[in-house]
């Protein structure tokens, strides 16, 4: 076409100065913007983060308000939730019912563009939940203009032995999640989407056949080079410094961890940074306390995110037992400083780790898992020197597969493959 392509990216939530989904919605659309002309759709309460990032209003970005329909609905998802920090699936369900008010609004404002031709696509970036249907796809359909959803991820399941921490999550509408697919307008998001991309294979794996000749993937999250600029520590000798990133609560399983890890703590072989609060912090302090592990373990509590990567910088292994990652950021964000990963091959993490670049736990019971990171523990320190060449493997691959620029190269050539302006479908083969 001899021009960049014009996209109008939907992302409700994305906000820079956020984390999760608000950040994961914004690095993408930003990241969008840099290969593309874009023009980013956001919700209202972004407009000042974005403004603070630089962009104009009405010119790079419109900021869509909502809010007569948002703030009673959050409210209403804050009370059933009973705390902050659980109930995500709940939280999504209700979120879901405002979505669709929101992108009446987005056609509002955008239908006439769209319908002449003043975009060549139409990417809705966020939700990142599946649950969520658009009326944006077929209306984008009828109109002639490719409608792009993604990257999707979230409803890995429970693994059957943890249940109890799904209760603890107050995970109640986890057990019914699959019910979105009787939702108005779920089939038709998918019939009328010209590709969807899937951020974990398990998402993908719940589209129907029919539509899986136009599905991508692509992992959700990536990594900005400018935020992770460091490189860790390499390990030489004396004890193995391991972290921990994330929430204290069951699922993570710092416990875990604390459990495997405690003979070689007791003997000075590893060293661990806990970062991370949550109602299991008490339990750990108490733990690490009775086990006299103070000498070994620090527990930091809440770190600012800027300070996570000057602690992280110090290890040479993140060590992260969670049984339920959607996409795994935090072991991206580790390997990209060159500290090498030990997960448990499941969901998120178990897909952005192979034994190039890091180790694998298999999935199992509780104790389980913990005898798995023990032994791969030990097998570590009886072989030191693999650390270095996997170190350096982890931070090849982040820099070459999982930018946020990198990101943008990849969804561009899906782009194009809508358009018809490639003929092989784009495979995204990490390096």
């Amino acid at each position: 076409m001899g021009r960049r392509l014009r996209v109008l990216v939907v992302a409700e939530a994305a906000n820079p100065e956020w984390v999760s989904v608000p950040l994961v919605g914004w690095s993408v659309a930003s990241a969008i913007s840099r290969v593309t002309d874009a023009h980013i759709v956001t919700q209202v309460r972004n407009r000042d983060a974005l403004v603070r990032a630089g962009l104009r209003e009405d010119v790079d970005f419109t900021a869509i308000d909502s809010e007569r329909v948002v703030r009673p609905l959050w409210r209403l998802a804050t009370f059933l939730r009973g705390g902050a920090g659980v109930g995500w699936t709940l939280q999504t369900a209700i979120a879901s019912f405002a979505y669709p008010y929101f992108e009446s609004l987005v056609w509002r404002r955008f239908g006439g563009a769209i319908r002449s031709g003043q975009f060549d696509v139409v990417h809705r970036v966020t939700p990142l939940t599946p649950t969520a249907p658009s009326s944006l796809a077929k209306k984008c359909a009828v109109a002639g203009v490719p409608f792009v959803m993604g990257p999707l991820n979230g409803g890995v399941p429970w693994p059957a032995a943890f249940d109890a921490a799904r209760r603890a999550e107050r995970e109640w509408l986890s057990y019914v999640r699959s019910a979105y697919k009787l939702l108005p307008g779920a089939r038709s998001t998918l019939e009328n989407a010209a590709a969807i991309i899937g951020g974990s294979n398990f998402t993908l794996g719940e589209i129907p056949e029919r539509h899986r000749h136009k599905c991508f993937y692509l992992p959700e999250n990536g990594i900005d080079p400018a935020r992770f600029s460091r490189v860790a520590e390499a390990y030489v000798d004396g004890p193995l410094r391991l972290c921990f990133v994330g929430r204290l609560v069951p699922y993570k399983g710092a416990d875990m961890l604390l459990e495997a890890a405690e003979p070689l703590l007791r003997a000075g072989s590893v060293t661990l940074d806990v970062l991370g609060d949550g109602p299991m912090l008490q339990q750990l302090r108490e733990r690490v306390h009775a086990e006299k592990l103070e000498h070994a373990v620090k527990l930091h509590g809440w770190v600012q995110h800027h300070g996570v990567q000057d602690i992280m910088c110090r290890s040479h292994v993140l060590a992260f037992p969670s049984v339920r990652e959607f996409g795994g950021g935090v072991v991206l964000e580790a390997m990209a400083l060159g500290v090498v990963p030990m997960v448990v091959d499941y969901a998120g993490p178990g897909e952005l780790v192979d034994d190039r670049v890091g180790f694998k736990v298999p999935l199992g019971e509780r104790n389980e898992i913990v005898a798995g990171f023990r032994a791969m523990l030990a097998r570590v320190l009886e072989q030191p020197g693999a650390l270095v060449k996997l170190a350096a493997a982890c931070r090849q691959r982040v820099q070459l597969s999982y930018t946020w620029d990198a990101k943008a190269s990849q969804i561009l050539s899906i782009y194009e493959w809508t358009l018809r302006q490639r003929a092989d479908k784009p495979e995204f083969i990490p390096v």
